[in-house]
């Protein structure tokens, strides 16, 4: 049987300076410290290496540490954002993605040091400059948390 379809998926990643172009944010709360797997707008799987000597952990929890889940619902946001922000890129105009809404958040398991936390990202739908991300945090392949985030690209300037 051969294929006949002429739909190709390119799959690219980004580097953490590439990462720092796209997005604003900045240690501590950058969340994603590299995205291995990007489909366009489309799918992405971001990365967040957990260590012990996040400024996090020295009151969450002291003795027993636990990376808190809403900054697991922000690394999935991140990478929502940078995935859009690269596919949207055009001649210099800087944008920029602000989280509208945050909905049908589970929390499965916890993640600590030592953990890497994978952020899946699939788009649900997307209009003009609103769009629509299902996410689902995985630490070795297992669901710690998903959320759908709703987000909105506006100019930098703006």
């Amino acid at each position: 049987m051969t294929e006949t379809s002429t739909d190709v998926t390119e799959l690219s990643a980004m580097s953490i300076a590439e990462i720092l172009e796209a997005l604003p944010h900045r240690y501590p709360f950058l969340m994603i410290d590299r995205i291995v797997e990007i489909n366009g707008d489309e799918s992405a799987i971001g990365v967040k290496n957990v260590t012990y000597n996040e400024p996090i952990f020295l009151g969450h929890f002291p003795g027993n540490p636990i990376f808190p889940g809403v900054l697991i619902i922000e690394g999935m946001a991140q990478t929502a954002g940078a995935i859009v922000i690269k596919h949207d890129s055009t001649g210099g105009r800087k944008n920029i993605v602000l989280m509208l809404g945050v909905d049908n958040a589970r929390f499965r398991k916890p993640a600590g040091p030592g953990d890497t936390i994978e952020f899946h990202i699939q788009k649900m739908h997307r209009r003009r400059n609103v769009g629509r991300y299902e996410a689902k945090a995985k630490v070795n392949g297992t669901v710690i948390a998903e959320a759908e985030i709703t987000a909105m690209i506006v100019g930098a300037d703006q």
